[in-house]
């Protein structure tokens, strides 16, 4: 799988494929009209996340949404940007 899928489950938010650059603008476009009444963003069918992607991640955490998973990359760019398990900034 390449470009990302977004979907909604529930009050859960499951995005699939690549949050990479190529993906962010649509994948913004798609999580709109799913957001309201959401709580949590589910990263486990992620295949990996650039740093336009968590970007697109920051920004739903600022916004009060839980972001679960790891996908790759993932780890790596928290601790490039400083950014913590909330992907908020750390101390």
């Amino acid at each position: 799988m390449s470009a990302a899928r977004v979907r909604r489950d529930g009050d859960v938010l499951k995005i699939d494929g690549r949050l990479d650059r190529a993906a962010v603008a649509a994948s913004w476009r798609a999580l709109q009209p799913l957001r309201a009444g959401a709580t949590s963003v589910d990263l486990a069918g992620v295949e990996a996340v650039d740093s336009a992607g968590l970007a697109l991640l920051a920004e739903l955490a600022a916004n009060g949404l839980r972001i679960d998973g790891e996908p790759a990359g993932l780890a790596e760019l928290r601790a490039a940007y400083r950014l913590d398990g909330s992907l908020g900034f750390g101390a």
